[in-house]
């Protein structure tokens, strides 16, 4: 293990601080360095959300089982999209993330899908919402697990990501959790610009052309 840190301030979920690990998140072929981990959301069930009891230990799997009631609650992964955006001279759109995890990173444009929405209605929301731009011709680039560590939080989360254009005359703007934007010569760009390991993985499989139109 490369190292480790200690966070007191989870001692009072009932048990011992809990030790946080660095851990290895690596997109193959990038050379990610390893990121911090901390507890995932399982870890935070001491109590059995039904009937209330204490139980012996957080769940170890992907599965709460109370032991006193029988109640299970599975534990999946989030879901998130970015999409890969150009305009007519060849130039992708990356923002500068304000917010941690990954402040001052760059980034395609993106973020999670709301509970009811489809990935690719939940892509052109994002895309409005950050840079103000409508999307056309979007198409299915891959899907990346991504471990995203929010407040001494781990969240598990599938990142799904598309491609996508715009027209020469649209302009982009910084707008939500949005520091600044910019439009970059892709030959220019090595994937450890980018702020997530799975940012990094799309990144190269967008570069290398693998796209699947959306419906197609």
């Amino acid at each position: 293990m490369p190292g480790m840190c200690l966070n007191p301030s989870l001692g009072r979920l009932g048990s011992p601080a809990h030790v946080c690990y660095l851990r290895h998140v690596r997109a193959p072929g990038t050379g990610v360095a390893p990121r911090k981990s901390c507890m995932k959301p399982a870890s935070f069930y001491h109590y059995c959300p039904k009937c209330g009891v204490r139980q012996a230990a957080p769940p170890a799997a992907q599965v709460f089982n109370c032991s006193a009631c029988g109640f299970r609650l599975f534990f999946n992964a989030a879901s998130a999209v970015a999409v890969f955006i150009t305009r007519p001279d060849g130039q992708l759109l990356l923002i500068e993330r304000a917010k941690d995890p990954g402040r001052g990173k760059l980034a395609p444009p993106g973020g999670f899908i709301d509970i009811g929405e489809t990935a690719e209605d939940a892509v052109q929301r994002e895309t409005r919402e950050e840079v103000g731009l409508e999307l056309l011709d979007l198409r299915f680039v891959c899907s990346h697990p991504n471990a995203y560590l929010y407040a001494d939080v781990t969240y598990p989360v599938l990142d799904i990501f598309f491609s996508a254009r715009v027209s020469a005359t649209v302009e982009a703007r910084a707008l939500d959790d949005v520091a600044a934007v910019r439009w970059m010569d892709p030959r220019q760009i090595t994937p450890v610009d980018l702020a997530f390991p799975s940012m990094q993985y799309a990144f190269l499989k967008w570069r290398e052309g693998r796209v699947v139109p959306v419906g197609g």
